[in-house]
């Protein structure tokens, strides 16, 4: 079932997801089992399983020129998605990424989603690999997440790459996008990324999952600003209990987003890690609380494979 069917059917009853990691090469699909098992008691009808693109190595050559290979971390998504929806019949939602992709690759990705009878999919361009500052895309891949979206929804339509492709059948993925409360680290302004998503939607994209944020006002804002700009797809937001005080320098480094000073004070004054934990429960509790009390579809946490603390939040809020 596609996302914007659960949300239909849910009546107004805001409904719990949570998205997981591929576990590292060399694990195997136990480990997604034991970050999930824990959460199915709160009836989630879909689970995100994120994308994590190929790291490039640099190699010298007795020549004495560089030579760079892929080194593959996290593969297996597919897989992921397919055990997910066979174990839980929940609906499984893959990550889709500009980079690491060429066009060609992206649609043989897509083809096989299909077949496996997935319904769902998140088009993101993807950040730079860590070995280079700027994104940058693959040779004959998409520069931008709008590129991609309109690659999904012309397969929606029948529309190959191969043009010459006669009976062509249509796929039917829903497709959601990113959408940031606070702006795309690399935007100018709020406004201006805006234009970007507002662009997605008109690409064919049905539905907003944000970048997790520790204020509800810059959520409620950021909703605000998009139906004003005429974007009226659902928009989902996205939590993520803080866990460790290294995170407090972490996560505004790394997603660009702020941390309130009273949660910076709780943690800061939080004697161990447990404490930190129970900190960040009680403030995504209540940040949960009142997005539920504002009627918001889906509250979709970034649990990562770590249960403990999800799920204490979603038995004091589900």
């Amino acid at each position: 079932m596609k996302v914007t069917e659960h949300i239909e059917k849910a009546n107004g009853k805001t409904l719990f997801s949570f998205e997981i990691l591929p576990p590292l090469k060399g694990q195997n699909i136990q480990s997604i089992f034991d970050g999930i098992d824990p959460l199915m008691e709160f009836n989630p009808p879909f689970i995100d399983v994120t994308y994590h693109r190929e790291e490039y190595e640099y190699k010298e050559l007795a020549s004495g020129l560089l030579e760079r290979r892929v080194v593959k971390k996290r593969p297996g998504t597919v897989g992921i998605c397919s055990a997910i929806q066979n174990k839980y019949q929940v609906d499984a939602i893959p990550h889709i990424l500009c980079g690491g992709f060429t066009k060609e690759d992206t649609e043989n990705f897509l083809i096989d989603l299909d077949f496996l009878g997935i319904q769902n999919v998140v088009a993101l361009r993807g950040d730079a690999v860590k070995s280079e500052i700027y994104f940058r895309p693959e040779k004959d891949g998409h520069h931008y997440a709008t590129e991609l979206v309109t690659q999904i929804a012309n397969l929606n339509n029948g529309v190959y790459l191969d043009e010459e492709l006669l009976n062509s059948a249509c796929t039917d993925f829903c497709i959601g996008v990113a959408g940031y409360p606070e702006k795309h680290m690399e935007a100018p302004s709020l406004d201006s990324d805006l234009h970007f998503l507002k662009q997605k939607i008109k690409n064919g994209a049905q539905y907003i999952i944000t970048q997790m944020f520790f204020d509800n006002h810059k959520f409620f804002e950021f909703v605000a600003k998009c139906r004003k700009e005429g974007i009226t797809v659902p928009i989902i937001p996205g939590l993520k209990p803080i866990a460790t005080k290294k995170q407090l320098n972490t996560i505004p480094h790394r997603f660009k987003v702020d941390l309130p000073d009273d949660l910076i004070m709780e943690v800061v004054k939080a004697k161990d890690n447990d404490a930190v934990k129970q900190v960040g429960i009680e403030w995504c509790t209540a940040q949960s609380k009142e997005l539920v009390k504002a009627g918001i579809p889906v509250l979709h946490y970034y649990s990562m494979g770590k249960a403990e603390n999800i799920k204490a939040i979603a038995k004091a809020v589900f």
